[in-house]
């Protein structure tokens, strides 16, 4: 019961919920029983005391990255979150006694899509079948051995998944709003009051008035400890070096591909004879000669106009056949294109209401009607919209079985290879605005055209705009040139001379893989986090994108408190508003009256009104909870004490109070709130337990 208080206490706070839907039941079966058979002597980490072996944290890494298409280091931060939730989950279940029975892991089973909607499992009334399915794993065992421990890796995952679900069910039962709660939530949020008040700013006293020590800023760290915890952090300073082409490239490249188009002749040593080469412009084999001149390789897929580059789009669309067109600049590449072919309302958009039957290809799993009784249905709806066109998305949202029922039926544009036959002939067969009625092997279909539009294939020669070796080579002298000074005359300094870009990238953290404008350093982090490291090394890397880096070690953060000089601004602002409130109360003890107070320190009386508790903010102070909630605790015409804020000395005279009238019933606000906190519940326990486990992160030593 202690945790659920620290939760509620805390629900303020958003957490980021880690998925548990397949990439649960890619992960958690490697992470069950530790398979100790399979790992390393040394782990990559440690949770509660257990640990994360090395190989297998490795294998699941090289899955994740294969499985969902991550770089490597959003594998290994993926797959680590999964395993310290599966190990503090399961540190849960060991002391609350959680297990999950048949009925808990069949109703993880059956609401596992992937599972449900396979054929195999589907019984004849049309639904999933837990029967099926068990029966299924058990001739699996016999028939496929290797299938079968696969399953049993998974089947790890689906009973953590039940226990999961046990363990929160519990949680959630207990978590109730009450009616009085509602009602103290509808106060905060609704009751209102309108103020006067006058501030007296703490920038209005000079800091020079009060002297401060490093030891009275010492003293402020050390009673504050938990505030000014750091991880270890690095800091650098850098100047990148980029291989962008030059004006001369640009042109050069140009001229290269106007170069292709043209038919050219060459003296033949061995015939003694002219010999034509054909160009671009003349040749009877385009697809050949741009997959053996061009940057990229002939392309037959045809295209509507809003897939053409939009500035040419119209010019390219409306090219005649055999036409070209360019040097055109389409993104970072020069190209010449040419119309080969155009097919009339190549492209189609429609809508359609799917009536499905027990005949049907990939027929819903509730879907039991006869082959007679969905056409029966399909003929019925089909004289309702021929009656009345405007019912189609309705009756669509109502009855169809396809996917796009949610849409009113729209399929958006489609092509003749996407569509079954039947389907796109009659489409292409008809005009914008006809209703059909068509059977393919998914069912009955009513059909609505809703637009056309012609496609065209073109074979486009490219040439990228890439540096020349001499730009590369320049970049390159430069970068190196860089380096070497930097080392001999100091970073900023030899920027400064040659009026180079600084760029200053702080806190940067051990497992970082990105840094500000440079995607993808994984190996600049690891060099600077190097317990060899200094601060003011430097070193130039290759960027993987083209171009080179020179990156200097501008600061050294270790774990634990924060040393003086990073916090000193910090705390010093604080200390300093701290004297100057009190020296501001001192001068002002004996005043009674906001009009007093205002003219002794020459202010303005301000107006505020519609303030409420909940939002703790006033009209020209902004965010001040603790005053507000001080002026919400005075009667009318009330004037208050002087009163410590964020921003200043406030007194203020409560002119309003709106009150605003009882509901009748709380209930439904209650039962609203209570919803919004369960919807929170999942994240804000995960991240609880995380916080309090006993957690040895070793990545950083691996990757």
């Amino acid at each position: 019961m202690a945790l659920l208080g620290k939760i509620r206490e805390k629900s303020i706070f958003l957490i980021i919920v880690i998925g548990l839907a397949l990439f649960a039941f890619v992960i958690s079966g490697a992470l069950g029983n530790g398979n100790s058979d399979d790992t390393s002597n040394d782990p990559i980490g440690i949770v509660n005391g257990k640990e994360i072996p090395l190989e297998n944290f490795r294998f699941m890494v090289e899955q994740t990255e294969r499985n969902f298409g991550l770089t490597t280091m959003q594998a290994v931060d993926n797959v680590w979150k999964q395993y310290v939730r599966n190990f503090v989950f399961e540190n849960q279940f060991e002391i609350l006694g959680i297990d999950a029975g048949r009925d808990q892991i069949e109703q993880v089973v059956s609401s596992t899509e992937s599972i449900i909607n396979d054929e195999r499992f589907i019984n004849e009334a049309g639904f999933f079948d837990f029967g099926l399915f068990t029966d299924f794993i058990v001739q699996m065992k016999n028939t496929n051995p290797q299938a079968y421990e696969s399953w049993k890796q998974q089947e790890l995952s689906i009973i953590s998944s039940a226990k999961e679900n046990i363990y929160f069910d519990l949680i959630k039962s207990s978590l109730a709003v009450t009616d009085k709660e509602a009602e103290i939530y509808y106060h905060l949020e609704n009751d209102n009051i309108d103020i006067e008040y006058v501030k007296f700013p703490y920038s209005e006293i000079s800091d020079t008035i009060f002297k401060l020590s490093d030891q009275d800023i010492k003293n402020y760290i050390d009673k504050n400890k938990d505030k000014y915890k750091r991880d270890e952090s690095r800091s650098v300073e850098y100047v990148s070096f980029f291989e962008n082409a030059t004006e001369e490239d640009i042109k050069d490249i140009r001229e290269s591909i106007e170069d292709l188009t043209k038919d050219k002749y060459e003296y033949n040593d061995v015939s003694k004879l002219t010999d034509t080469i054909i160009g671009f412009y003349n040749t009877k084999y385009l697809d050949e000669f741009i997959n053996r001149h061009s940057d990229e390789e002939f392309d037959s897929i045809y295209l509507t106009k809003g897939k053409l580059p939009s500035e040419y789009a119209e010019i390219l669309f409306n090219l005649k056949i055999g036409e070209s067109f360019g040097p055109y600049k389409d993104i970072n590449a020069f190209k010449i294109s040419k119309l080969i072919d155009r097919k009339k309302n190549g492209s189609i958009r429609a809508s359609h209401i799917l009536i499905s039957h027990n005949e049907s290809n990939r027929k819903p799993p509730n879907v039991q009607r006869t082959k007679t009784e969905a056409k029966r249905l399909a003929n019925n709806l089909f004289r309702q919209i021929k009656s009345n066109k405007g019912k189609f998305e309705k009756l669509a949202q109502e009855f169809s079985d396809g996917p796009s029922k949610s849409l009113g039926g729209d399929l958006g544009f489609f092509t003749e290879e996407q569509i079954e036959p039947a389907f796109f002939n009659f489409a292409k067969n008809n005009r914008i605005g006809k209703i059909g009625l068509v059977e393919t092997s998914f069912g009955f279909h009513i059909i609505k055209l809703v637009d056309k539009e012609d496609m065209v294939l073109l074979a486009s020669l490219t040439k990228k705009i890439i540096p020349s070796d001499k730009t590369s080579n320049e970049v390159f002298k430069n970068a190196t040139q860089f380096e070497m000074n930097a080392l001999d005359k100091g970073f900023k300094d030899t920027a400064q001379e040659v009026n180079y870009k600084v760029r200053f990238v702080p806190n940067i953290n051990k497992l970082d893989e990105n840094l500000p404008g440079l995607p993808s350093q994984r190996r600049i982090v690891q060099w600077i986090f190097d317990d060899s490291r200094e601060i003011g090394e430097i070193k130039r890397f290759d960027l993987s994108f083209g171009g080179y880096v020179v990156v200097k070690i501008d600061d050294i953060i270790e774990k634990g408190i924060a040393d003086i000089n990073e916090v000193r601004d910090e705390i010093r602002l604080k200390l300093l508003n701290k004297k100057k409130a009190d020296l501001i109360i001192k001068d002002n003890s004996k005043i009674k009256t906001l009009e007093q107070f205002a003219a002794k320190n020459k202010l303005e009386i301000i107006n505020a009104n519609a303030i409420n508790q909940k939002s703790g903010t006033i009209v020209g102070s902004g965010k001040e909870p603790y005053i507000v909630g001080k002026a919400f605790g005075l009667d009318e015409l009330q004037t208050s004490n002087l009163l410590i804020g964020n921003s200043g000395i406030f007194k203020l005279r409560v002119i309003k109070k709106t009150i605003a009238d009882d509901l009748s019933d709380y209930s439904d606000l209650a039962s609203k709130l209570q919803s919004q906190e369960r919807e929170n519940l999942s994240s804000l326990i995960i991240s609880a337990l995380e916080n309090t486990a006993q957690i040895e992160d070793n990545r950083s030593d691996y990757y």
